[in-house]
C-alpha cells in the first residue's frame, strides 16, 4: 500500500472522527433544554400548584392511597425517578456492551424522555398523578440517555483531545439551556400578547423542551457509528459488571473514599439545582419570570465560576478548590435561609452564588477522580462514577420532601441540605489525595 493510500485513509478516519464530534456535541445540545427549562425551572412550581390545586382539605394528596403533603409531592416524584435510573443505568450499559448497539438505545432513552416530556403539555387542573408519571419517566429517561451518551467519548476522541472535546460538548449544552431560557421568558411573560393564559405558556414551555430534545437527538443519531461488541467471553450484565468494579474498587480503598465523599456532596448539589425554583416560588413568592432570569444567571456564571476554580486549582491544588467550594456552597444556603420574602434582587445575589461555585465543584471532581483511577480501568471506573453521579441524588431530594413534610416550611426543607455538605466536606478532607493516586498506580502531579 502506498504512502499517499495510508495519508489517505488517516485523513479519512480523522474527517470522520471530527464529523461524529460534531454530532456528538448536539445531543448535549438537545438534552439540556430538558435540565434547564423543565427540571430547573417550570415544572417544580408547575406540578406543586397541580398537586396544591387536588389537594384535600388539610393540604394533602393521596397517589395509591399514600397521604403526601401537596408541596412534598415534586421533591419524592424526583427521588423516585433517580432510583429507577439507578436500576435501569446498568441493565442498559450491560446491554449496550454486550451488542455494542448504543445508538438503537440511545434513541429509545432519548425518545421515551422527549415523550414524556412532550406530554406534559396535558398537564392541566388536578393532573398532578399524570405530571408525577411523566417526570419520572423523563428523569429516568435523561439519566439513562446521558450515561449512554457519555460512553461515547472514549470512542470519538482520543485521550489528548477528550478535555477540549467534552468542554465543547458541556458549552452546547449551556448554549441551548440558554437559548431557549430567553424564549421561554418572552412566552411566559408576554402571554397574553400571544393570546394565552399563564398555565398555557408554561405547558407550551413544558411540550417544547420534549419536541427540541426530539429534533436535535437525529444529528448524533445520524452521524455517531456503533461499534462491535466485543470478543465473546467479554461482556457481562450491567449488573454483575457494576459488582465486579464495586468490587475492584475495594482494593483501592482510598478512591473509594473519594467516590463516597463526592456522592454525598455531589447529592446536595443536584438537590439545590432541581429544588431551588420550588423555594424560590412557594417560600420566597417569586414569579416565574423571577426564576428564569435567575436560571439565566447561574449559566452564565457556571462558565465563569468554573474557569476561575480551574485557575485556583493550579494554584492551590484541586482538592482544596473543592473543600473551598463545599464551605462556599453551605455559606448559600445558609444565606437562602435568610431570604426575605418578595425580593427578587436578593434571590439574584443567591443564583449568582450557586453559579460561581456550581460549574467549578463538579469539573474538578471529575478531574481529580481522573487521577484515582488505575490504570486500564478508566471505563470501568466512570461507569461506577457516572451511576455515583445519579445513585444518590435520591436522598437529597427525599429530605428535602421529608422535611417540608413534617415541618410546612421550605426555609427548614433548604436549610436540611447543608448536611450534605458538611459531610461531603469532611469526608473529603480525610482522603489524602496525593497517597491515593500513588495507590492507584498514577503519577502525583505537583498540585493536586
Amino acid at each position: 500500500m502506498g504512502t499517499g493510500t495510508v495519508r489517505a485513509g488517516v485523513a479519512d478516519e480523522t474527517a470522520d472522527l471530527r464529523r461524529q464530534q460534531r454530532g456528538w456535541y448536539f445531543y448535549d445540545w438537545a438534552c439540556s433544554v430538558y435540565s434547564t427549562s423543565v427540571l430547573t425551572v417550570f415544572i417544580g412550581p408547575y406540578l406543586t400548584s397541580v398537586a396544591e390545586h387536588a389537594a384535600d382539605a388539610d393540604g394533602y394528596v393521596h397517589p395509591l392511597g399514600v397521604p403526601v403533603r401537596a408541596g412534598s409531592f415534586f421533591a419524592y416524584a424526583v427521588s423516585l425517578s433517580v432510583i429507577l435510573a439507578v436500576v435501569a443505568m446498568p441493565l442498559v450499559g450491560g446491554a449496550a456492551d454486550r451488542t455494542g448497539r448504543k445508538k438503537p438505545l440511545l434513541a429509545a432513552a432519548a425518545y421515551t424522555g422527549a415523550a414524556a416530556t412532550t406530554g406534559m403539555f396535558f398537564l392541566d387542573g388536578d393532573r398532578y398523578l399524570l405530571g408525577g408519571v411523566l417526570l419520572v419517566v423523563a428523569n429516568a429517561a435523561a439519566a439513562v440517555g446521558a450515561m449512554l451518551y457519555n460512553s461515547y467519548l472514549p470512542q470519538i476522541a482520543a485521550p489528548e483531545e477528550r478535555d477540549a472535546v467534552s468542554s465543547r460538548g458541556w458549552a452546547f449544552g449551556y448554549g441551548a439551556g440558554s437559548t431557549v431560557l430567553v424564549a421561554n421568558l418572552v412566552l411566559y411573560s408576554a402571554h397574553d400578547s400571544f393570546g394565552l393564559t399563564q398555565t398555557q405558556a408554561v405547558r407550551i414551555c413544558l411540550a417544547s423542551a420534549g419536541l427540541w430534545w426530539g429534533a436535535f437527538t437525529l444529528v448524533p443519531l445520524r452521524r455517531l457509528r456503533d461499534r462491535r461488541a466485543g470478543a465473546a467471553g467479554t461482556p457481562s450484565t450491567g449488573l454483575r459488571q457494576l459488582t465486579s468494579t464495586v468490587r475492584d474498587m475495594r482494593r483501592h480503598p482510598l478512591t473509594l473514599s473519594f467516590l463516597l465523599a463526592y456522592l454525598v456532596y455531589n447529592d446536595g448539589i443536584q438537590t439545590v439545582i432541581s429544588q431551588a425554583s420550588v423555594y424560590g416560588s412557594q417560600e420566597l413568592g417569586l414569579g416565574q419570570s423571577t426564576l428564569i432570569v435567575a436560571v439565566l444567571l447561574v449559566q452564565v456564571l457556571a462558565v465563569a465560576g468554573a474557569l476561575t476554580m480551574g485557575r485556583l486549582a493550579r494554584t492551590y491544588g484541586a482538592q482544596r478548590t473543592i473543600l473551598g467550594s463545599l464551605v462556599a456552597w453551605t455559606i448559600t444556603l445558609a444565606a437562602g435561609y435568610f431570604l426575605p420574602a418578595k425580593a427578587p434582587v436578593f434571590f439574584f445575589v443567591l443564583a449568582a452564588g450557586i453559579g460561581l461555585v456550581l460549574g467549578g465543584s463538579q469539573a474538578l471532581s471529575r478531574s481529580l477522580f481522573s487521577h484515582l483511577v488505575p490504570p486500564g480501568k478508566e471505563a470501568e471506573y466512570f461507569s461506577a462514577y457516572e451511576l455515583s453521579d445519579r445513585g444518590m441524588s435520591w436522598l437529597g431530594p427525599l429530605l428535602f420532601g421529608v422535611t417540608y413534610q413534617l415541618t410546612g416550611s421550605y426555609r427548614s426543607a433548604i436549610i436540611s441540605l447543608v448536611a450534605f455538605f458538611v459531610i461531603g466536606f469532611m469526608l473529603l478532607a480525610r482522603v489524602p489525595v496525593r497517597r491515593a493516586i500513588a495507590a492507584a498506580g498514577n503519577p502525583v502531579p505537583e498540585k493536586i
